[in-house]
């Protein structure tokens, strides 16, 4: 069993001085904690991997595609490989648990 929290989690990103930390990796998914702050651009390219964003906290508009839909703590977000995507209007610091597959990199 692997168990984090995420004020570890944080305090460990804020460490590395990076908007993200991946802090799990198994043979068909990754998982990583992703911040940006209040007014802040998300700097993301599309992925060759599949993705689940998860809104820890935070309140933001994401745009996947052509679709733009706004955000906050509970929200859950699906981006397939491939697509463009970008978080935007990023009003409340916004914190995103982010799940790969297969793993990322």
């Amino acid at each position: 069993m692997k168990v984090f929290r995420l004020d570890d989690l944080e305090a460990e990103r804020v460490a590395n001085d990076g908007a993200y930390l991946q802090f799990l990796r198994e043979r068909n998914m990754s998982v990583g904690l992703y911040a940006l702050d209040a007014g802040s651009h998300d700097p993301q390219n599309p992925h060759s991997q599949d993705e689940v964003y998860f809104v820890v906290s935070g309140r933001a508009s994401v745009s996947v595609g052509l679709e733009t839909t706004e955000v906050a703590r509970g929200s859950v977000v699906y981006v397939p490989a491939g697509v463009s995507h970008k978080f935007h209007h990023i009003s409340e610091d916004l914190r995103v648990l982010v799940v790969f597959s297969p793993p990322e990199g």
